[in-house]
């Protein structure tokens, strides 16, 4: 079922978001970006960085 901007996203959108996302990081980001979106939930911040964060280990990320 297509539900369009309003639902979950399905395993084969999250796969193509996924593919997009790291060309993103590949040809585009320069430094870093620092998105702000509003949800139902509230607002989301999203922050990219070529730069792991200070005293941050590695391993706290999930690899894409």
């Amino acid at each position: 079922m297509d539900q369009g901007e309003n639902g979950r996203l399905s395993d084969d959108e999250f796969k193509e978001f996924l593919g997009f996302l790291k060309r993103f990081c590949s040809h585009d980001l320069d430094q870093w970006e620092a998105w702000q979106t509003t949800t139902p939930s509230g607002p989301v911040y999203i922050n990219m960085t070529r730069g792991l964060p200070p005293g941050t280990d590695p391993s706290a990320f999930r690899s894409i």
